[in-house]
């Protein structure tokens, strides 16, 4: 396939031309969000990249730190403002990942970079994700993004894998946009954010 090994260079030209067209809305944001939710202002995190290469993932922060008496986090729902809403429903906390995608982190479209801590959940099938480098934006993100199921959402992203084409890419990010616009599955249906991953039970696991 011709197009996996111009997909880098495609990448590296349109996150330079994204960072530089957006460098206004990049350092408003960043003072909105040290004025409304302090410091810091990047939310930062391990995540597992290609062949599940450990990198550090870039977001705007969209919590407090608010605890309780015991010093203990509040839920999120709880720590997750109005403004922190809004940056994630418009999906502007996701634009400091155009650094990691300019680094070689991530690419444009993939898999979505996931919790390192999934990594001994998933079964064989699911590790298939980690064949390519996670994305900005992927295929399961705009078929349901966090209001369809984890089983559901690998199966894409393992489709994505096997069936990934320049053609294919533009229209994910063309259907991102439109996803971005109607801000379609922001949450699943049961949580502030997307149910925490504990495996699939149903199949056979593997301790890769």
């Amino acid at each position: 396939m011709i197009y996996k090994y111009i997909k880098r260079i495609l990448d590296i030209i349109s996150s330079l031309l994204a960072i530089i067209i957006l460098s206004p809305l990049l350092a408003v944001t960043a003072v909105l969000v040290k004025t409304k939710l302090g410091s810091p202002v990047l939310f930062k995190q391990e995540r597992p990249g290609k062949d599940e290469k450990i990198f550090t993932l870039m977001k705007f922060r969209t919590m407090t730190d608010e605890r309780d008496e015991n010093g203990e986090l509040l839920p999120d729902e709880v720590r997750l403002t109005k403004f922190g809403k809004f940056l994630r429903s418009t999906s502007i906390d996701e634009l400091p990942e155009l650094f990691n995608i300019l680094k070689g982190d991530m690419s444009v479209i993939g898999p979505r970079p996931l919790l390192v801590e999934y990594i001994p959940r998933y079964n064989e099938h699911q590790h298939r994700r980690h064949e390519v480098r996670p994305g900005l934006s992927g295929w399961a993100q705009v078929n349901g993004r966090n209001s369809i199921s984890w089983e559901e959402k690998f199966d894409l992203d393992v489709e994505y894998v096997d069936n990934y084409s320049l053609s294919k890419d533009i229209n994910i990010l063309f259907m991102t946009v439109m996803s971005v616009i109607k801000r379609d599955g922001i949450n699943s249906d049961n949580d502030v954010t997307m149910e925490e991953f504990m495996g699939s039970f149903n199949v056979e696991k593997t301790t890769k």
